[in-house]
Parts: structure tokens; sequence; C-alpha cells
């Protein structure tokens, strides 16, 4: 029984989604139908309001363009809870410009839930808090679909950037993906000058337009972009620096993602890491759950001391003493 017409719809959306161009045959031989199909299949999409663009001639392609009236998507149970609590999330989130948005969204989606998925998502509000810290630092959501359009295009990205101590520069990169770590959003991009990979903070970036032109795609620095950026952090030069001997091999602690690590010898490594304040490098050292000694600052060590000592308090008023 051949494909219905609205599954081979939503299967067409999905690729012209995934990659910014395509050529007709391409489309054609990930359907398994012909150029013809394709064709209509296109005129379809537009009649419902998808901007899709066309290139002529033989070797002729499309490419999903920006803007348009986008029609309400089908959804699965599982699939409209997500996106449910995502929004909830997005308007309690670190992103300015779309706490509203998702309110009004999120009132609409609740208007066309059927009863069984609002009661589950009921019970998943009603047990859940969502804490977020208002000093925290935020980004424009137009920033972010700036940067999200160039990796996707994989484009260009000229752009002021605020460094850690105030200053100012101007930076060209290929961007290669946006994250999300620790309650902030970072790009993870190759800069062109530098002939390096780089993360910068979304929130210290102002893109210039237009963006372009095109690049090559680059596999993930270090293998892993959450790798890298995690390394990254541990590596800059955060208000609080300091340096800790770990009892306890180097590869182990390497999967924290925690600093940079260096090997002393089989059993033992030195982590360099920094942090926002002391107590918070503390409480990331204490998650290694293992022997330590700190090198320095002075006052990391005075820190882990009275923490030690509040430690044994608590243990003591547990046992009865």
């Amino acid at each position: 029984m051949p494909e219905k017409t609205s599954a081979r719809l939503l299967r067409l959306l999905s690729l012209l989604q995934a990659k910014p161009d395509w050529t007709s045959a391409e489309l054609a031989e990930r359907m398994a139908v012909t150029p013809r199909t394709i064709r209509r299949d296109v005129d379809r999409l537009r009649g419902l309001g998808y901007p899709i663009e066309s290139t002529p001639g033989a070797a002729g392609g499309y490419r999903l363009g920006p803007g348009g009236r986008m029609p309400p998507l089908l959804l699965d149970d599982e699939e409209a809870v997500a996106v449910a609590v995502g929004l909830g999330t997005a308007a309690q989130g670190s992103v300015t410009g779309i706490g509203e948005a998702s309110v009004r969204a999120l009132a609409k989606l609740d208007q066309v839930l059927p009863p069984h998925l609002r009661r589950r998502l009921e019970t998943l509000q009603g047990a859940t808090v969502m804490v977020h810290d208002g000093d925290e630092p935020t980004v424009d959501h137009e920033t972010l679909v700036t940067m999200a359009a160039a990796c996707r295009s994989r484009e260009r990205l000229r752009f002021d950037y605020v460094r850690h101590d105030g200053s100012g520069t101007r930076r060209l990169a290929e961007p290669h993906r946006l994250v999300s770590l620790w309650g902030r959003w970072y790009l993870v991009a190759w800069d062109v000058d530098r002939e390096d990979w780089r993360s910068f903070r979304a929130d210290r970036v102002t893109p210039r337009l237009p963006t372009g032109p095109r690049f090559a795609p680059r596999a993930d620095p270090e293998g892993d972009v959450a790798a890298f950026l995690y390394r990254r952090l541990g590596a800059r030069p955060w208000a609080t620096q300091c340096r800790v001997l770990v009892h306890a091999p180097a590869e182990r602690i390497a999967e924290h993602g925690m600093g940079v690590v260096e090997p002393v010898d089989d059993t033992s490594c030195l982590l360099r890491l920094g942090g926002e304040s002391i107590p918070m490098v503390a409480v990331w050292i204490g998650a290694l759950d293992t022997d330590f000694e700190v090198l320095d600052p002075p006052e990391l060590r005075e820190h882990v001391a009275v923490l030690a000592e509040r430690y044994r308090r608590a243990a003591g008023r547990r046992d009865g003493s």
C-alpha cells in the first residue's frame, strides 16, 4: 500500500528542515518517489503556507525559506506533553523576548489537549518546581535565532563580543553549535582569525548582518561539543582560579568534564578549574567523590576545612552524639 499523502508531506517537510538545500533528485531518492511527485508535494506544502523556495534549471532544487504562516503540527501524546513542558520552561527561562509568547502558546495548546493529556500535564506541573536565578544574564531571542540560523545554513557570522573583563572585540567565526549549559547559552564556533575553536557566551554576542559566505562543515571539536565546552569553561579566566591535586587517575576525573586535567602519575592528577565563587568550586570538587588536596588558593583550603567541620558535626548529630 503506497504511503499516504499526508504522511509523505510530513516526511518531505522534515527533510527540508533538516538541511538547507536539496536538489529535486536528492529528495526523490530519499522519498522513493519520482521528481514529479516531489514537485506536486512541494506545491501542496506551499498551499498550506510553507515558504519553500525553488531554484530553476536541470539541477534545480528546494529550500525552506524564512517566515510564512506555519500550519498546526500533528503531535502524538508524548510529543504534546514534551512541547507543553518545553513551553512552560521557556516561560521562566533565560531567553528574553519569548516568555510572554511561550505563555500564550501554552494557553492555546492547553485548549486543544485531550482530557487525559491535560491531567498528565497538570500532574507533572504540580510535582515540579522551576527555580530561576533572576541575577543570571539573559540572551535576546533574536540573537539566538540569528546564531542558530547561521549554524544551520553554515554561514559565517560577524559579531561584536564583550570579553570577560568588559572590553569589546569584533569576531568572524564559523558557527558550529549552540549549547545550553548551567542556565546560560554558548556558541561553539571556529574562529577564522585565530584558526581555532572558541566558545562565546551568547548574552555577550551582538551579531552583524548579513551573514555569509557559506563554509564547509567541520567535525565536532575534540570529537564532542559538550566535552569541549566543559574544558573551555574550566580553563577560562573565572573570578576564582583553583588548583587541586586529586588522588584518582586522570582518565576518571576527565570524565566529569570539570576544568583541565593533567596526569601526575597512574593514581593522581592535577585539576585546574575556575568558578564564580569559592563555595561553588568547593561543591564541584566534592562531587568528584574522591580524596583531594587543595593547592591554591588558600581561601578554598579554608572553606573546605569549614565544610569538613560542618559535615563532621552533621554526622555526629545523626549518631546521637
